[in-house]
């Protein structure tokens, strides 16, 4: 035995498997330095990070509790020889493996990092910065560690880290992930780490001169994981770098800007061709992490189209500014050419399950009768029937929009959603001579319940009541969609209505009892990948004693993504007996939209 630790002190070719013979290690720990030899010479490399911090806290408990109390047991009374060329066998020496380095165009390491107190800076930002919660207070107790229970077969040695060494810690929210796989980038921070603690436990244990070989070894293995911290320390300093510009060339540390132009030619019946467009700047501000205040400001060039030309013929009851519906041609038609703001409201969430929304400027289109298959006039389809149900959303609040609120709630893990609004078209108008204000002439009040047991079918009952133009208006709606598969859906929207009054508006006394239909189908990946198509029919307003025929109105269209930012959609409208005038005929009209978005 003398012998043997005589020649672990003094030779240079002391292997692993000499200290097992001289009992100097059990098998145990024979077993796990192989594994740690294996693991940095990259020939085994364990799957969890558990296995790694097995290994690192056999080498540390080895070295400490038998290397170092053996060596001062021993008196020495000589320096121990220096030998050169004996590069081969000195990395047998335990713990003083020499890893090959890992290559410097390795993966980059995965967004989460365990923290090393000694390392904490550089793990840190070699971290996605989007997951900076992760990285707070370090743990200095296993216990501390909610997925790690005694029971666990790695808990001694995580006790041992982190409560005798304090070389590693566990996350943010207080768990350690040990079945997360761990990078050689990783490994070469936390052995980094460990070293350094085995340096200090060396320098402050035992101060004899013989110790400074070891430290000189431990030196040369954290040379030869240079490489591999400098390759990290470079992709920290790209990182920050670009932080650095991001955040200095931001619009705002709050508030992102984004917009969108729509630039649509268009030809139809009886009308002569023309270009309709309309631009929108949005800014969305976010304070904390469940809010946004979302303020709009657009403008267009007050273009019109075929279908919407032949409805204000006459009457002005079922055109896109009409009195009674918005059933016509381009959703984007008519629009001021005046900058002018079109939403301002502010939405957030005092629990999980329940939103609410505040505003001056609000649209009752974007908290109800909402349907992945017709929704948005930028994307689908662009005639503003098919995007809404007009009894549902009614045009002269949607159109112009107004002061008002919302509430959206969805119990957790429910199949039911409620949503409802409450909008004012007037009510900026402070006047007490005239209806208007908060509560008086123009304004809807809507609720709708949706039923979703799967992402394939959804269900939404929905009902509204409305006093517009001293018509009072009860209707009742149901917007039902299906998804055939993964390309194809159908959607339908069904209303029925009662409108009651004298119309201001138009100077006539309206006692009708409405019905509105449309059904579609909806296509994603349509010969080529990436586009979106769709193909709608419906009659918007049925009524007897209005008009002496039905409108019935169909679209079709084929949205092409050409960039992220750039898309073109060819779509054919056609309008039999627009405003329900059969002296009318049939207006086609094709239009080609070209939407940019940045």
């Amino acid at each position: 035995m003398k012998q043997c630790l005589r020649q672990r002190i003094y030779s240079q070719k002391l292997s692993v498997e000499t200290l097992v013979g001289c009992k100097i290690i059990s098998n145990r720990q024979y077993k796990l330095v192989v594994s740690a030899k294996a693991l940095i010479l990259g020939t085994k490399v364990p799957t969890t990070s558990k296995s790694y911090w097995i290994v690192v806290v056999s080498i540390i408990t080895t070295f400490v509790q038998t290397c170092l109390p053996l060596r001062a047991q021993m008196n020495l009374e000589g320096k121990i020889r220096e030998t050169s060329g004996q590069g081969d066998n000195e990395t047998k020496r335990i713990i003083l493996l020499s890893p090959t380095p890992p290559l410097p165009h390795s993966p980059i390491p995965p967004p989460q990092i365990a923290q090393f107190p000694i390392v904490n800076q550089v793990a840190n930002q070699s971290a996605n910065l989007d997951s900076d919660s992760e990285f707070l207070t370090p743990q200095t107790s296993v216990s501390q560690l909610s997925d790690v229970q005694p029971t666990d077969w790695a808990y001694q040695a995580l006790r041992s880290l982190m409560e005798r060494y304090n070389v590693i810690s566990g996350f943010g929210d207080n768990t350690f992930k040990g079945n997360r796989p761990l990078s050689r980038y990783e490994f070469a921070a936390g052995i980094a780490a460990t070293l350094d603690k085995v340096e200090s436990l060396i320098a402050t244990a035992i101060g004899d001169q013989y110790i400074q070989e070891d430290i000189i070894t431990l030196r040369r293995l954290q040379k030869e994981y240079r490489s591999a911290l400098d390759d990290l320390q470079k992709r920290v300093n790209t990182t920050s770098d670009r932080a650095n510009y991001l955040e200095a060339h931001q619009f705002s540390t709050t508030t992102k800007l984004n917009g969108q132009l729509i630039f649509a030619p268009t030809s139809g019946s009886d009308a002569h061709s023309t270009i309709v467009a309309r631009s929108r700047l949005n800014l969305n501000t976010s304070f904390k992490q469940n809010d946004l205040l979302v303020t709009q400001l657009e403008s267009g060039n007050n273009g019109g189209d075929a279908i919407n030309l032949a409805q204000q013929k006459n009457s002005n009851n079922l055109a896109n500014s009409g009195f009674i519906g918005n059933y016509g041609g381009l959703d984007y038609t008519n629009v001021d050419e005046n900058l002018h703001l079109r939403r301002l409201y502010y939405s957030f969430r005092p629990s999980p399950d329940l939103a609410l929304t505040v505003g001056a400027k609000m649209l009752p289109r974007d908290f109800i009768d909402r349907n992945k298959y017709a929704n948005n006039e930028a994307v689908d389809f662009s005639s503003t029937f098919f995007i809404n149900n007009p009894l549902i959303v009614q045009n002269e609040i949607d159109r112009e929009g107004g002061a008002g609120a919302a509430i959206a709630w969805q119990p957790k893990n429910s199949k039911f959603s409620v949503r409802s609004l409450y909008i004012a078209g007037n009510a900026n108008q402070s006047n007490s001579t005239t209806d208007g204000g908060l509560f008086g002439d123009r304004h809807q009040a809507s609720v709708e319940v949706e039923y979703s047991p799967s992402s394939r079918f959804a269900l939404r009952l929905q009902y509204t009541n409305a006093e517009i133009n001293n018509t009072d208006i009860n209707a009742f709606g149901v917007n039902a969609e299906y998804s055939l598969n993964r390309n194809t859906g159908i959607f339908t929207r069904l209303g029925v209505g009662n409108y009651q009054g004298f119309n201001t508006a138009i100077n006539q006394k309206i006692d009708l009892h409405p019905l509105s239909w449309a059904i579609g189908v909806g296509l994603r990946n349509f010969v080529l990948p990436g586009t979106v198509a769709g193909v709608a029919i419906g009659q918007p307003f049925v009524a007897d004693d209005f008009g002496d025929a039905t409108q019935t109105n169909f679209e079709a269209f084929y949205n092409l993504q050409l960039s992220d930012n750039i898309s073109i959609t060819p779509i054919l409208s056609l309008v039999s007996n627009p405003n329900n005038d059969s002296s009318k005929g049939t207006i086609w009209q094709s239009t080609l939209r070209t939407v940019f978005s940045f």
